[in-house]
This record gives C-alpha cells, sequence and structure tokens, in this order.
C-alpha cells in the first residue's frame, strides 16, 4: 500500500446506492457521515480478526476517494476536482457494537484492521466518476457489484458537502458507501474488493484487496458495554431484504383486471371496509385498468424555511418517480390541496419509462394535456400552472399517507377504472378477487335470466331453485 498515505481522517457516508437504500427500506434526502479512525488501516493481504465472542462481522466493498489538497468550501461541480485518486476500500463493521455506539458506530466500525485500503490507487484525473464500479467477492463468488450511476449522492457533491463545516486535506479519505449485497463474513473466509473504470481506456483497476477473517482468541473485558445481537441486527449485518409476505403475482393481476371497481367494493364492503375508495379524482385515461402496488409519497403544507431544505436538490419528489418501478402506482398525499401542481410532464413520464402502472394524487397536474397524452393513467384533483412549491413541501416517500380521504401504505393494491380506485389490503385480495369473479358470474347467469323475461322476485338475490339453476348454467360455461 505504498501508493497510500496514512490519511489523517476517514469519512465515510452511510447510504448512498439506491441499490442498498432500497435493501434497507428508507432512503435518505441528504447524505449523512461517520468517522473511522486512522488506526482501522489496512492493507491488502492482510488478516482481520472477529473479535472473540462476536458473530456479525460484516464487510461492504466500497469506492474510496483520496483528497489531493486542502479543500474548503467548494461547489458540487468543484469538488471532483479536489480528489486526487480513487481505492477500494472494506469498510467492515461489527454488528454486535452497533447497540453500545448508539450511532456513533466508533467501536463498530472503528476497530484495528477494520478500514483495508488498496492495493492500487487510480489516478483521478482522466477518470469518469460517474463511469466507476466497485465489486466484491467473497471466498470468491460475487457478491456485490455497484456502479456509479446508482449512486444517490455524487462524488462531488460529497466533497462539497463536507467542505462546509471542514477543511478536507490531503490524504484525507472519504468512504462513498456501498452497493447491496454487504453480508456477514465468519473466520476462514476470505473477502476480495476491486474498484475498476470498466468503459474507460485499458479499464484501469486497483486489483483485488484481499483480507482474511480468522478468530481472536480475547475476550471482551467487564469494563464497558459487551457485545450483543438480536434478530433486526443478525437481518441487517446479513443484508437480509425486507421479504414481503405477500406478492401480487401476474395471475392475481389479470384477475383484478378482469374485474369492476364497483364488484371489488362490494366484497371489501361485505368484509368490513367502507373506506377504501380514493374520492373525487379524474383519470386521464378513464378507458385503462389500473392494477399495481402502491409506493407512496407526502407533500406538506409548504414552509419557505422547509421548501429551502427540502424542495431542492433530489428531493423527495424525484426519488419517488426515480425509483417507482415496473407494476407500481405511485400515490401522492397532496391534502386535496388543488392550488399547485403535484406532478408535471417530465415526472409522468420518467414515471412511464420505468414501468409504473400508474399515479394517483389527491392534488392538481400541472402541463396536463400533456399528461393526458401520455398511455400511463394519472388520477388528478384538475389541473393547476403554478409549481410545487406554491403549496407543497416534499416530505417523504413509502410511508402511510392520506390521498383522496383514503389511508394508503406501501404495497397496498390499488386498482382502478372509470369508476374509480380502490386501496386493497394485500392480505385481502386473493379472497375478494376470488369472490369478485364469482359474484360476476352469477351477475351474468341472473341477467341473462332478466333479459329472458324472468321477474326479479326470486332472482336477484337468488333463493335456493334459483342458486340450482346457476350451479346448472355454470357447468356449461
Amino acid at each position: 500500500m505504498t501508493d497510500i498515505p496514512r490519511p489523517g481522517k476517514i469519512i465515510a457516508v452511510h447510504l448512498n446506492y439506491r441499490s442498498r437504500a432500497a435493501q434497507r427500506g428508507r432512503t435518505p434526502a441528504q447524505p449523512s457521515y461517520f468517522f473511522k479512525p486512522s488506526s482501522s488501516v489496512a492493507e491488502s493481504g492482510g488478516e482481520l480478526e472477529r473479535p472473540a465472542g462476536t458473530e456479525l462481522l460484516a464487510f461492504e466493498g466500497e469506492i474510496a476517494l483520496i483528497i489531493g489538497r486542502p479543500t474548503r468550501r467548494v461547489s458540487p461541480e468543484d469538488g471532483w476536482a479536489a480528489v486526487s485518486g480513487v481505492t477500494a476500500a472494506n469498510d467492515f463493521g461489527l454488528y454486535d457494537l452497533r447497540a453500545a455506539d448508539k450511532g456513533s458506530n466508533v467501536r463498530s466500525k472503528g476497530g484495528d484492521g477494520f478500514t483495508p485500503l488498496g492495493p492500487a490507487v487510480l489516478p483521478a484525473a482522466g477518470l469518469d466518476p460517474d463511469a466507476l464500479r466497485v465489486r466484491t467477492w467473497l471466498n470468491g463468488d460475487l457478491v456485490q457489484e455497484g456502479t456509479t450511476d446508482d449512486l444517490l449522492f455524487p462524488f462531488g457533491r460529497l466533497v462539497a458537502d463536507l467542505s462546509q463545516l471542514m477543511t478536507l486535506e490531503p490524504g484525507d479519505v472519504i468512504l462513498t458507501g456501498t452497493p447491496a449485497g454487504s453480508s456477514v463474513t465468519v473466520p476462514g473466509d476470505t473477502v476480495e474488493v476491486e474498484v475498476d473504470a470498466p468503459t474507460a481506456p485499458s479499464a484501469p483497476t486497483t486489483g483485488r484487496l484481499i483480507t482474511r477473517i480468522t478468530e481472536g482468541r480475547i475476550p471482551f473485558g467487564d469494563f464497558g458495554t459487551k457485545p450483543s445481537v438480536d434478530d433486526t441486527q443478525r437481518a441487517e449485518a446479513w443484508g437480509t431484504p425486507p421479504t414481503p409476505a405477500w406478492r401480487l403475482t401476474d395471475e392475481l393481476r389479470e384477475k383484478l383486471a378482469s374485474v369492476a371497481t364497483a364488484t371489488l367494493s362490494s366484497q371489501l364492503r361485505k368484509r368490513g371496509l367502507d373506506n377504501v375508495s380514493i374520492d373525487g379524482l379524474t383519470s386521464t385515461r378513464p378507458g385503462t385498468r389500473v392494477v399495481g402496488t402502491a409506493r407512496t409519497l407526502r407533500y406538506i403544507p409548504n414552509r419557505e424555511d422547509l421548501f429551502s431544505t427540502h424542495g431542492g436538490g433530489y428531493n423527495a419528489q424525484k426519488r419517488a418517480f426515480d425509483s417507482v418501478g415496473p407494476g407500481e402506482v405511485l400515490v401522492i398525499e397532496a391534502r386535496g390541496e388543488r392550488g399547485s401542481g403535484t406532478v408535471g410532464d417530465v415526472l409522468a413520464l420518467r414515471a412511464q419509462v420505468n414501468g409504473a402502472a400508474g399515479i394517483v394524487t389527491d392534488g392538481g397536474v400541472r402541463d396536463l394535456a400533456v399528461v393526458a397524452s401520455l398511455d400511463i393513467p394519472t388520477y388528478h384533483n384538475g389541473p393547476h400552472p403554478a409549481v410545487l412549491g406554491r403549496k407543497h413541501v416534499p416530505w417523504d416517500t413509502d410511508v402511510t399517507i392520506a390521498c383522496g380521504g383514503a389511508s394508503v401504505q406501501p404495497g397496498d393494491v390499488i386498482v382502478g377504472d372509470a369508476d374509480g380506485l380502490l386501496v386493497i389490503p394485500p392480505a385481502l385480495v386473493e379472497e375478494v378477487v376470488d369472490d369478485a369473479i364469482e359474484q360476476e358470474r352469477e351477475e351474468e347467469f341472473i341477467a341473462e335470466q332478466v333479459a329472458a323475461a324472468h321477474p326479479v322476485d326470486g332472482l336477484f338475490p337468488m333463493n335456493a331453485e334459483w342458486r340450482e339453476r346457476y350451479r346448472a348454467w355454470r357447468t356449461q360455461h
């Protein structure tokens, strides 16, 4: 590691890859940081002890920035120019001590050898910071791969943000976050991290940063908080993503698309759910069915100081439209406020390109004619030419919200047609849709009998005689 001087300070970013944020189930509006001591630096090829009595030593392959000149109060556009080189890093952490640290990461991330760097440094000059890649192997298996086009906060922004408060000095290291795939390593494992620029001429690489894990023998003393773990720490350390108990399958989508919201509504009402309709909105595509799982975005009433901190940059609105995925419906809480737009043509197009099934907002829509010309259905509360900041601050995403008088949670199933929108709790979807399909078959039979001049008495609803006739009809249809 002759090319990497011992840094004066090491600053690490908590979350910075969209893939990791999705795995964690939260997406930060702004970057946050913690310090690691320079004594945690280690060379490639070394051994790292998992302390005796612990079980959750986790690896995190990262790109490390090395600062090349004194840097204070630079702009995001100029931040990358302060970087002299990049190298591979492994931000090891001991989840057994997270509770003891109370958020500081002093012991859980600061142990001797917990920050291997190297083996080579790639000069920043000539590198495209948006075209770097980091990969991690565990015992020869590729377990992490991320590219810098997946970053929430680009490198220049990190440098600029930190330099607002402190002088970054030559040799300082910024650990820029890890992509999804971080997990636990045990004694006997070998972890390797490599940073490269695969699309650059000659595809420069740092080479593999190698760390071998051994078992510590010296137990913790009685003078301090002992290591401890629980199921939450185990899940986070192992990188277990939030596993939904239920998934909207293609078969369920087809079933939901085959029945009217009016029928679904009656089945929900039979189960005591009368307050699951999103009311008062108009669809840009009333002839198009909407079926998807909810992603949510919440606006709060505009307050100028809050808009200055949350309204600009990569705010909650932009994050929501960037991250909404195929088959999902983005539902927006705008408090029924029609006095400004909550979505316009560019963001609606972004949702469409992402494959979203629809957009629902109980606020206004800007550029309504263009939004209405898109294929994606947008339910809205009317047009308005004003920008978001007139009435709203984009506040947070993927939380429980209110929209059109209904409560909506992430993962709820949204079904919409010309009659309106329904919110169906995931646990009820299968039974509700199956009963709705059966209800529509019964109604088809009843309609045939009425068309054949049978009176509705005893037929609607069916008595025992008519139900027996219905069973016979079903066998033929």
